[in-house]
């Protein structure tokens, strides 16, 4: 075969036998690279967001406890230096010396207000208070505040239940507080139980409503009251899982309501 006809026959086939140029190794280099760099992108944001996820609520958590200790110990330690002026510690750089002071004087409060004469004392507190037009509202709702939430007895918040709110066909969560009593049950029952219910707002629940639901339109649900706070503050991307969810991945067979019957 001459030289003309293996070149016809090379062009005609598609097919060279000339090496590749310097350009269009460049070309083919630059191309790999840029399948590198776009499979590269992906890896390095889920990093991101890994470590976002991980750090995120650790550092918020971090600095919340130390702001809050930083503010006691700025309230603490001044009266604490002027009580002690000989002491010989550095309590100014000491941090949390502050809380640690004012938790032990609470208790000190009350272990003294627990006896007869600390019971005496603080009766007389609150009548000078009382005598007091605008000082005397602001501490009895302050007052009856702290003994619902940190009374041991209470039943506070102990159900979370769903209701229909604002119209019929969307549902809310609320918090069962405890049953409606008083005047409002008198002028409102009508022969039905109520109970008082908040309804928190989202994303911060310390704000919502107060509201006077009748029991039966109340539905109760499985999860707790930290599991109900998280579904509201995390505007629902918190789920908690549902107790039959809950039965499953334990294992235990659940039992329908003919089978119990």
């Amino acid at each position: 075969m001459t030289k003309k006809n293996k070149k016809n026959l090379e062009a005609s086939s598609g097919l060279s036998s000339e090496e590749p140029t310097p350009g269009s190794l460049a070309q083919l280099a630059h191309g790999d690279q840029e399948k590198k760099s776009i499979r590269i992108g992906p890896q390095l944001r889920n990093s991101f967001l890994t470590g976002l996820i991980i750090v995120g609520p650790i550092g918020i958590t971090i600095y919340m406890v130390w702001t809050f200790i930083d503010f006691i110990d700025s309230w603490v330690t001044p009266y604490l230096l002027k009580l002690f002026p000989n002491i010989p510690l550095p309590v100014e750089s000491i941090p949390g010396i502050g809380l640690v002071v004012a938790i032990l004087g609470i208790m000190i409060i009350g272990a003294f207000t627990a006896n007869l004469f600390g019971r005496s004392l603080l009766s007389y507190g609150e009548s000078v208070l009382d005598r007091m037009p605008v000082v005397r509202n602001l501490y009895r709702a302050l007052k009856q505040i702290f003994e619902t939430v940190l009374s041991q007895s209470g039943n506070s918040f102990q159900k979370v239940g769903v209701i229909e709110y604002p119209r019929k066909g969307l549902f809310a969560i609320v918090f069962v507080s405890t049953e409606t009593k008083g005047e409002i049950e008198e002028r409102c029952a009508d022969g039905d139980r109520f109970l008082s219910v908040f309804l928190p707002t989202t994303p911060n629940p310390t704000s919502g409503y107060l509201l006077f639901v009748p029991e039966k339109d109340i539905t109760i649900l499985d999860m707790s009251v930290e599991e109900g706070a998280k579904l509201v503050i995390s505007a629902g991307l918190v789920v908690p899982d549902s107790q039959q969810s809950k039965l499953k991945a334990n294992g235990q067979k659940i039992e329908t309501i003919d089978e119990k019957a």
